[in-house]
């Protein structure tokens, strides 16, 4: 799984204020999540973060034309 900085995910399970989607803003042994309808930082162990992924929603990166 090719996972940036910046790009937006949906996760399995939702965020208290309801909202599944996180836009990654660190990578490492843990992943920093910014919670895109509260702005909520959460922080997670990689291998967790990585499970929980449901479906990458935008990639961070430029698309090759």
């Amino acid at each position: 799984m090719q996972i940036d900085v910046g790009t937006v995910v949906k996760m399995k399970k939702k965020h208290p204020c309801g909202c599944d989607t996180f836009k990654i803003s660190r990578i490492g042994m843990d992943f920093k999540l910014v919670c895109t309808g509260c702005g909520r930082e959460v922080m997670m162990p990689r291998k967790s973060a990585e499970k929980s992924i449901k479906k990458i929603i935008t990639d961070s990166g430029e698309a090759n034309v």
